[in-house]
């Protein structure tokens, strides 16, 4: 078992793990506990009562945070014609279609989101093996295969984030950095409490969410109450 370092053990020294810490208070001790030497991302952890090998509790979407994420992410966008033109015109960094795939099949990925129009997808296709294990595969669910490029591009920039449950039943999402604002943080959380709440199967039985916890990038988790639910 890993040694846990003199700061970790000090911040750890701050949490009641047996209290689950209304939002605001967990956001404000996340914030004070933190001891990155830059400015760390925040970011929920939700464990679901789900069973994700079952299509129809396969959470999987996308929502914009309210205030961003404190981090600009670069778009690549698969389109043509005058869907190129319009991708480029809403603040895409790359456009194009063959030849970003040549481009990608060489080993490129400065690039964090991918947006295709739907007849673009044959071509995309291509890169399924690289794309899907780096989670960068468009889909229609995430709002990321649309004929509304501008509009997909424009999110993504705005602050847009995806969720996906994984095979354990967990979601992990970003909520913002620790330089934002506790308003600011606790507003982008409960966005994103809301979002899950309502992605609920109606297959799910029992309690559907089981845990929350917040974090910052090397900090330790805080029990984040459930009264909203």
């Amino acid at each position: 078992m890993a040694k846990k370092s003199k700061k970790m053990q000090d911040a750890l020294k701050k949490v009641d793990t047996t209290k689950a810490y209304p939002v605001a208070e967990a956001v404000a001790l996340a914030k004070e506990i933190n001891f990155a030497k830059f400015d760390a991302t925040v970011e929920v952890a939700y464990k679901l009562n789900v069973d994700p090998k079952k299509a129809d509790q396969q959470i999987r979407g996308a929502v914009v945070l309210p205030n961003g994420t404190g981090k600009t992410q670069t778009v690549l966008v698969f389109a043509k014609g005058e869907k190129a033109k319009e991708a480029e015109a809403a603040g895409a960094d790359f456009v194009g279609d063959d030849d970003m795939v040549a481009k990608i099949q060489g080993g490129w990925f400065d690039f964090d989101v991918v947006v295709a129009t739907p007849d673009m997808m044959a071509t995309v296709g291509k890169l399924g093996r690289v794309l899907g294990p780096k989670g960068l595969m468009p889909n229609p669910k995430t709002g990321t295969v649309t004929m509304d490029v501008t509009k997909a591009v424009e999110e993504v920039k705005a602050g847009k984030v995806t969720y996906r449950v994984d095979k354990a039943g967990n979601v992990h999402v970003p909520i913002g950095k620790v330089s934002f604002d506790d308003a600011k943080l606790v507003e982008n959380f409960n966005t994103i409490n809301e979002t899950l709440v309502k992605a609920k199967p109606a297959t799910a039985k029992g309690q559907y969410i089981k845990n929350i916890s917040m974090t910052t990038t090397f900090g330790p988790g805080i029990h984040v109450e459930q009264s909203a639910i």
